[in-house]
């Protein structure tokens, strides 16, 4: 699948972590992923962003249109004709959009769910909550700015947390076609986040014990990003193994 570049801002980020055992995660994730490990603990998560300008590149329009979204992601590893890689692996992607919907696959990478989102924000305070159509999904996250990480985070230092996630700019995303992967990759002009404190953190996904038994996923940190001017670029689908022999 070859998208067109899109370009667009973000106007607001939220990425809420969990630091998750590294064979629990292991088992969530589809080949060829592996969990990407900081000081011995994978990380997984959920990415709350609303867009907004946002239209292919090639259009030179004054306008464009903007979006609440979410998406479940890790971070991960994978080897690439004997190279490792990293990013992120994408298994839920919701909107409040219905064109991203109808386009994810095709403008867009991933299948998308049509999801009700509740947003509360100021200067220094968010609130986004979201719940899916389909029954699937829950999320709620509140918190204020901050100039300093949880003491418990895995993370040592802001800069060290903002430089992992930056990191993970490569991302894909579950396609209609099973083990095949959507690619797209984010390409930020000025990459810059800030530290939230935390005052409420649900999660549907990670809080599943089917999933993620007792004790295997803690929440971790979060970080907010804003005003950002970015571009979504395609990049090769990846399909597993077994797939690519069949």
């Amino acid at each position: 699948m070859r998208i067109p570049v899109i370009q667009g801002i973000i106007d607001r980020r939220i990425l809420a972590n969990y630091r998750i055992d590294p064979e629990v995660m292991a088992r969530v994730l589809p080949s060829p992923f592996r969990p990407k490990l900081i000081n011995g603990h994978a990380i997984g998560g959920i990415c709350l962003i609303r867009l907004k300008d946002v239209r292919p590149r090639c259009f030179p329009l004054p306008w464009g249109f903007g979006s609440e979204n979410a998406a479940h992601r890790f971070a991960v590893e994978w080897d690439v004709d004997g190279q490792t890689q990293e990013g992120v692996f994408v298994p839920r992607r919701d909107t409040d959009s219905c064109l991203n919907t109808m386009a994810g696959g095709r403008v867009f990478s991933g299948i998308y769910h049509h999801a009700s989102f509740s947003v509360t924000e100021s200067a220094d305070q968010f609130s986004v909550a979201l719940q899916s159509r389909d029954g699937q999904t829950h999320v709620h996250v509140a918190g204020r700015i901050t100039d300093h990480l949880p003491e418990s985070s895995v993370f040592s230092s802001l800069e060290e947390a903002s430089r992992f996630f930056e990191l993970g700019a490569l991302g894909y995303s579950t396609s209609p076609t099973e083990g095949r992967f959507d690619g797209i990759e984010l390409c930020c002009r000025d990459w810059h986040v800030e530290a939230l404190e935390m005052e409420r953190v649900e999660s549907s996904f990670f809080e599943d014990q089917n999933q993620f038994p007792q004790g295997s996923v803690e929440f971790d940190c979060a970080l907010l990003m804003r005003g950002i001017q970015h571009e979504w670029h395609s990049r090769q689908d990846l399909c597993c193994p077994a797939t690519v022999e069949a």
